[in-house]
């Protein structure tokens, strides 16, 4: 490779740069931009750059390195635009993205497409649009000839795309422009569907320097307003919330122009006193997040079981880098987490606490923040993109030295990490599906703290059994935890026979006699019930009692679930949705019957059971806008809620302490779901569950409704026998070869036409054979859902030793045979996907 210099005006030489970056879209190379020369002082590893892909398109990329060496055979385009003065990006956030790449076979685009909030990227969709509060009249410098006409053209069109815009000034790139204009504050950016990030600004009023410093001059403007009531009336408000005269420092920071304003004063005085230079308006950056309102905190106390716990967990870090925290449902493992997290933080360092669910953090974080004295970064989906903009700013800037998260808060920008707690380790929401990478954030975690050297503590009233075997075969920590807090006492569980139930006929609906006459006793004594039902809808499906016929999706192969409250049938892979029909599409017969029950027939049937009774549900029908969770918690902590019917999201967790009763609806349907850790998962959800009854004094009771009372998971659960179960699994797991023995990959071939995946699916797996043997593959084999979104699908599984096979070479192996099938254009509309530990 060359090495390029070119001569400076005044004859000296100068450095070309060359950048490569990362886009944010699925393609296996790296692109490499020549760097200006003017942005060279400018341009980092992690910054922001703004490059052109293809005719048309801008996208803002990563830099993932810089060379001085140009590529070779390879035209170099020029690179656009640093869009920060200080890299978004860390090395260590780099490393992290080309594990993953690596490790999940996916390409380093997709990893960043899913590691940066939406809010940080910018491309040829956007749009420009005049900001509302911009005043040409505060700027220090005018506009130049350009920006005039771009803002005079944004004036007269409610927004402009990038084209347009150069089209206008007749200019191929318009980047300096824009950025000139948006640190100008005359233009916001915009995409057509999501909006991007922008700082939130708050006008603020204060007295002039002059009036705050001088008691006697003060004074002697009252006098001076005293024919001027409601000037005289602003300033005596303003002076009562800024109490300037004791204290002249509190002036600086002024009072926010809307709470002043929201007395009811005069406007027009405000402008009055403005113009005549006794107060100014300011604007500055604020939060979205309120105040950061730091106090002493609280003092953790931990019972002598945490405390031995807690001294465990030490002793375990002296040695280990992943400890696992094996503690029983109110046990107090979220005390001990608190007690960590505040050593980490006395010291200097940060800590990531990783939660499976967002209902989970609605309820821990108001725990946290009280008993920590400290505002706590959170971290996750529901917020917007400006929000999670700013938690990613605030752990860079060190306003946030501790997060709390949901998957995706593993990409945070840390740089001195010390500590991960990955709470509820077991659950399968750690589990990323769609889009690639299809990563398990409880994975991702330990290799995080590898990263930084820090600490990692998985926790866990029912470890997954992967974590579980590590621990017990030395490669993690382990410490028990088996007493619950305050010596609550562990529920009672009873098991009710619902076949003998139908029997006797004593069934209402979905729930049994003894269910009912518990929920009636729980609401005698005003106490709280959770009922848990692992399938949301009204009813899985309809089905005419004549033909048979049961509507379907279109798009894919499965039956509609019908949802009352909106009185529409919905398809629960792809959102297809139509409304409820009145008569058989197929016979036109209007005996139409609702097979089955989810959560939304559950809270009806409860309203005619317990008419008295306030009833809410938890699933993901009812929790799709942003505070619902907050709400529906609240309604229940505040006893304004006395049963509570929810999915898997009311068994993770939550801490509630009047539920005396859990009622545990369908166990069998969870117990012979298809998959190999059908067993386990029960055990988890059950257990789970259970684990919200009686935290208190007061003993809970669980009631589990099944129609197979003497299968040994159920008496695995009646007893709380966990080793019992791991034992029986491990066993069978190390017998058929699945984990933890070995790593499972799952390649999933989609087409539109079904004998097209059929036959690509059978093609792969002959590419495979040589690598792997046919003993290593099963398949090819159509899944359970065997067409999703219109395509069809095929899927085939690998079992790869853990010691035999190289994994890294295994991995490489299945990404250049999926490339090559990819690039072959006969198979016409093919996809394949790759999915590394797929359970």
């Amino acid at each position: 490779m060359s090495q390029l210099t070119l001569n400076h005006p005044q004859g000296e030489e100068r450095l070309t740069l060359f950048a490569e970056v990362i886009i944010p879209i699925s393609v296996p190379l790296l692109f490499t931009y020549r760097v200006p020369y003017e942005l060279n002082e400018h341009i980092a590893i992690g910054s922001r750059v703004i490059v052109p892909l293809g005719k048309s398109k801008i996208l803002t990329g990563i830099v993932n390195s810089i060379s001085e060496e140009a590529p070779k055979d390879m035209q170099t385009r020029m690179l656009l635009e640093v869009l920060d003065p200080e890299p978004v990006v860390n090395p260590l956030q780099l490393q992290l993205f080309h594990w993953m790449a690596e490790y999940y076979v996916c390409t380093l685009g997709e990893v960043l497409n899913v590691a940066i909030p939406s809010g940080l990227k910018l491309s040829s969709q956007s749009r420009i649009q005049l900001n509302p509060d911009f005043e040409e009249e505060s700027l220090d410098a005018p506009l130049n000839d350009k920006e005039f006409r771009l803002v005079e053209s944004l004036r007269n069109n409610e927004s402009l795309t990038y084209a347009e815009a150069a089209e206008l000034l007749e200019v191929k790139t318009l980047y300096h422009i824009i950025k000139s204009l948006i640190s100008k504050e005359a233009i916001l950016l915009f995409e057509e569907v999501k909006e991007k990030y922008k700082p939130k600004m708050e006008k603020r009023l204060r007295l002039t320097e002059a009036y705050a410093g001088d008691v006697d001059l003060l004074e002697s403007l009252f006098e001076e307003l005293e024919k001027r009531p409601k000037q005289v009336d602003l300033l005596l408000q303003y002076l009562r919330e800024v109490p300037v005269m004791q204290q002249p420092s509190r002036n600086q920071l002024g009072i926010a122009k809307q709470e002043l304003m929201a007395n009811d004063l005069s406007t027009s005085s405000l402008n009055t006193l403005i113009k005549n230079g006794i107060m100014e308006e300011y604007t500055v950056k604020v939060s979205r997040f309120g105040p950061i309102e730091e106090s002493e905190g609280k003092e953790i106390s931990l019972n002598p079981h945490q405390e031995h716990a807690y001294q465990q967990i030490l002793s375990s870090f002296e040695e280990q880098t992943v400890s696992l925290l094996h503690g029983i449902t109110g046990s107090g493992k979220t005390e001990i987490y608190m007690k960590l997290i505040r050593d980490v933080l006395d010291g200097g360092g940060q800590v990531l606490y990783l939660l499976p669910e967002i209902a989970l953090t609605t309820q821990i974080v108001k725990r946290l923040q009280t008993v920590m004295g400290m505002d706590v970064g959170v971290y996750h989906s529901r917020f917007s993109d400006n929000e999670r903009v700013e938690v990613w700013q605030g752990v860079q800037d060190g306003t946030y030295p501790f997060v709390l998260g949901v998957r995706s808060a593993i990409f945070l920008p840390f740089d001195r990490l010390e500590l991960i707690i990955v709470d509820e380790e077991h659950e399968h929401s750690y589990k990323a599906h769609d889009p690639a990478p299809r990563y398990q954030a409880r994975d991702v975690a330990t290799y995080l703290g590898h990263l930084h050297q820090a600490k990692v503590l998985m926790g866990s009233a029912t470890p997954s059994f992967e974590s579980y075997y590590h621990s017990q075969q030395g490669k993690y920590g382990y410490i028990p935890l088996l007493h619950r807090y305050g010596d609550a006492q562990l529920p009672q569980l009873e098991l009710v026979d619902m076949i003998a139930e139908r029997k006797r006929k004593t069934l209402k609906g979905e729930f049994s006699s003894v269910l009912i006459d518990a929920i009636q006793q729980a609401l005698d004594l005003e106490e709280q019930v959770i009922i848990f039902q692992n399938r949301r809808g009204y009813a899985p499906f309809m089905q005419c009692e004549d033909c048979a016929n049961t509507p379907t999706c279109h798009q894919c192969a499965v039956s509609l679930t019908y949802h009352m409250h909106r009185n529409e049938l919905v398809c629960h892979y792809c959102g297809y949705k139509e409304r409820s029909p009145s008569t058989c599409p197929s016979c036109d017969s209007t005996r139409l019957q609702l097979v089955g029950f989810g959560t939304e027939k559950l809270e009806e049937d409860l309203h005619l059971l317990f008419p008295a009774a306030n009833i809410a549900r938890m699933d993901l029908d009812s929790t799709r806008r942003k505070y619902s969770y907050q709400r529906l918690i609240d309604a229940f902590e505040k006893r304004e809620t006395d049963i509570l019917v929810g999915t898997q999201m009311v068994t993770k967790g939550l801490d509630f302490d009047h539920v005396s009763l859990v009622g545990v609806l369908d166990a069998d349907r969870i117990l012979h779901f298809p998959d190999f850790r059908s067993h386990e998962r029960t055990f988890q959800l059950i257990t789970q569950v259970s684990g919200r009854a009686g935290r208190r004094e007061k003993p809970g009771r669980v009631i589990i409704q099944t129609k197979q009372p003497n299968h040994p998971v159920i008496g695995n659960i009646l007893y709380n026998d966990f080793e019992g179960l791991y034992k029986t699994e491990i066993r069978e797991r190390h017998d058929f070869h699945y984990p933890p023995f070995t790593r499972m990959i799952r390649l999933v071939v989609k087409h539109d036409d079904p004998e097209k995946a059929h036959r690509a699916a059978e093609v792969l797996c002959q590419k495979l054979k040589p690598a792997f043997g046919a003993s290593r593959i099963l398949g090819p084999q159509e899944p359970v859902i065997g067409k999703i979104r219109n395509l069809y699908l095929m899927e085939l599984f690998l079992k790869l030793e853990r010691e035999k096979i190289n994994q890294r070479k295994a991995r490489q192996e299945i990404k250049e045979q999926v490339r090559a099938m990819l690039s072959d254009r006969s198979w016409g509309k093919l996809f394949i996907t790759i999915d590394v530990d797929p359970y």
